[in-house]
């Protein structure tokens, strides 16, 4: 029977110190983490409602474009899971939707003008919640979603084009902003 390398046994108990080590930061680093579901239906630490509930009962308040009505339908639609805008909101959303269309390439025609070939739509909403009773403003923030689109040369065609554009690019804006909104609602402590 031989003795253990005194270098060996040296080495073992410096690598298991420092995993020992890496384990502890490691658990110390995710315990730090609140990472929690945003959709759940049970309620969040610290309170009675879950996002989901809070979401639902949040009122939009009237766009003007057609886009911005597309946005507005998908936000009613999402935040109360297809039950539609709340009798007695507790929570007000101003909703700003503009929209940006460019042409993304061009293509050279047998005359002297380019002709655009493909395009792109971009929406951006800026939003405001406000506590629908006293009007305090509790969150605001701004998304944008771009969506690209084949311009053919039929003119008709083309203007159908850059409204399904629009139409997709309302409805990624919509969840974008939905996401961003119950981020809001938990950081603000109106959730958990």
């Amino acid at each position: 029977m031989s003795l253990p390398d005194r270098e060996k046994t040296e080495l073992n108990h410096l690598l298991r110190r420092i995993a020992l080590a890496g384990l502890i930061g490691s658990l110390a680093l995710v315990s730090a983490c609140t990472v929690r579901p945003l959709y759940s239906s049970a309620p969040l630490s610290g309170s009675q409602a879950s996002a989901s509930a809070e979401l639902a009962l949040i009122g939009i308040k009237p766009v003007n474009t057609r886009y911005g009505q597309q946005v507005r339908n998908n936000l009613i639609f999402g935040f109360g899971r297809g039950s539609g805008e709340p009798a007695s909101p507790v929570y007000s959303l101003n909703l700003g939707v503009t929209e940006a269309v460019e042409s993304a390439a061009l293509v050279q025609v047998g005359t002297d003008e380019d002709e655009p070939t493909a395009g792109s739509v971009t929406l951006t909403g800026s939003y405001t919640l406000a506590d629908a009773k006293t009007g305090v403003v509790i969150a605001s923030g701004k998304r944008s979603i771009t969506s690209s689109f084949d311009r053919p040369r039929q003119e008709f065609a083309a203007y159908r084009a850059q409204i399904d554009a629009e139409n997709r690019a309302a409805r990624e804006l919509a969840e974008a902003l939905q996401l961003s909104i119950a981020q809001d609602l938990v950081r603000h402590g109106k959730t958990g």
